[in-house]
């Protein structure tokens, strides 16, 4: 998946490499109830995202970073739970490319490699 940003790519990076900003997007809003949450930016750190769905499931995400470049890459191997029960690992590989547009804003483009096929794509 691929999406292009008419933004600094410094802001979508921070959002992912700064916890304030992560926390306030990934995982909150009304549809879940905040559980468990650590946040370890680095190579070798973890990420621990857990959430109770109101009247539903509990959703846990465990992720560690294999690699960062920074304004560049995120990597990252990580497991997800429902409920408890091991629902899949995969690799997600994050790839920031700024674009040169003239007469435009920065922007950057943002590619996602990852099992998962993003809804509407």
């Amino acid at each position: 998946m691929t999406r292009d940003y008419a933004v600094p790519l410094e802001r979508v990076w921070d959002a992912f490499a700064e916890e304030d900003q992560k926390r306030g997007w990934y995982g909150a809003g009304d549809t879940i109830e905040p559980g468990e949450w650590a946040f370890d930016f680095r190579v070798g750190g973890r990420d621990v995202d857990e959430g109770t769905f109101h009247d539903g499931p509990v959703s846990r995400y465990e992720a560690t970073y294999t690699d960062i470049v920074v304004h560049v890459r995120i990597v990252t191997t990580y497991d997800m739970w429902l409920d408890g029960v091991h629902m899949s690992t995969s690799v997600a590989s994050l790839e920031f490319k700024p674009l040169h547009l003239p007469h435009a804003a920065p922007a950057f483009r943002l590619r996602t490699r990852s099992p998962w096929k993003a809804v509407g794509a």
